[in-house]
């Protein structure tokens, strides 16, 4: 079946051809609806704003297809994440992404039903790619938590116990680490006089940038912060988005936000999913100020989700 330049085939369960618009230009609002594509199962085309062929690149996410048993969570996630800077994942609850920041570090291994087709490639290097370390892997990312789960032991040891598994004992490092860590992470004035106390002892907001600090301790390339002030207060929340850029620039992130302010805030790209499908994603500003889909508007000035 022959089709126009704006078309393109695909087959339904019964092989019989359907025809879906080219989805790769802009969009008007009397176009067709993205969201109801992806709600009938077709995958799309993601529109990827040019901005970030001006980027240094640090890591690749390619076709990258994830499935929990027979339930398909990610479809064909395809984009660039720019070194050095802060990169927001926003969507409705249950879009994928959490599932897409846990691929990034291969947590998602730990679950028996995962299966992944696809790519990411950091720096070069695939993460997929047979005989890769997956605990070494782990160490050149930084990860964070929604809630704040700092070890049961000392402030000093929670902040050197990524030196302390690598066998790492020299009293001197182990220091100079510990303080470089919690004045990265905006905590060293706070407990610095309180080393030996629990990390359990300290308030919430506190906690989470003791978790902050454990993460930076050991250098890693990227942080991945998975809804890190959910379960923080206004105030609390607010020195952790202080925090975020600061470290921007020294560190790559990957934040998933459920909050539009704050992604505005804190982000200078931001990746739009839907329903495990990348809808959108480009610059911050324009993402929320003129985003190329329909969609993309209607959800960041509160239309839906």
């Amino acid at each position: 079946m022959s089709t126009d330049s704006k078309n393109m085939n695909t087959t339904t369960e019964n092989g019989l051809p359907t025809i879906l618009p080219d989805l790769s230009a802009h969009q008007t609002e009397g176009d067709v609806d993205r969201l109801r594509l992806i709600e009938n199962g077709q995958v799309i085309p993601a529109v990827i704003h040019e901005d970030i062929n001006d980027e240094d690149i640090i890591l690749e996410i390619n076709k990258l297809n994830l499935w929990y048993g027979n339930a398909q969570a990610l479809y064909d996630i395809t984009f660039e994440v720019p070194r050095g800077k802060v990169t927001s994942l926003i969507g409705p609850s249950g879009c994928g992404k959490s599932t897409m920041l846990r691929c990034v570090n291969r947590i998602n291994d730990l679950i028996d039903s995962v299966r992944i087709e696809g790519d990411m490639i950091i720096d070069g290097d695939s993460i997929f790619a047979p005989g890769v370390d997956v605990i070494e892997l782990r160490k050149r990312m930084g990860m964070v938590f929604q809630k704040p789960n700092p070890f049961p032991m000392s402030i000093y040891e929670n902040v050197v116990y990524p030196l302390r598994i690598d066998g790492v004992r020299d009293r001197a490092e182990l220091d100079e680490v510990c303080e470089r860590s919690l004045r990265g992470a905006a905590l060293w004035d706070e407990v610095k006089d309180r080393l030996r106390e629990s990390g359990l002892s300290l308030s919430g907001g506190q906690q989470q940038r003791l978790c902050i600090a454990r993460a930076i301790a050991s250098d890693p390339e990227m942080l991945l912060l998975d809804e890190p002030c959910s379960a923080l207060d206004p105030v609390a929340t607010a020195k952790i988005e202080e925090l975020i850029q600061d470290l921007s620039g020294d560190y790559s992130i990957l934040i998933v936000t459920h909050n539009m302010q704050q992604a505005s805030r804190l982000s200078d790209y931001t990746a739009f999913m839907y329903l495990g499908n990348l809808i959108e994603f480009g610059p911050t500003y324009k993402i929320f100020s003129k985003p190329e889909t329909k969609e993309t508007e209607d959800y960041v000035t509160g239309r839906f989700g």
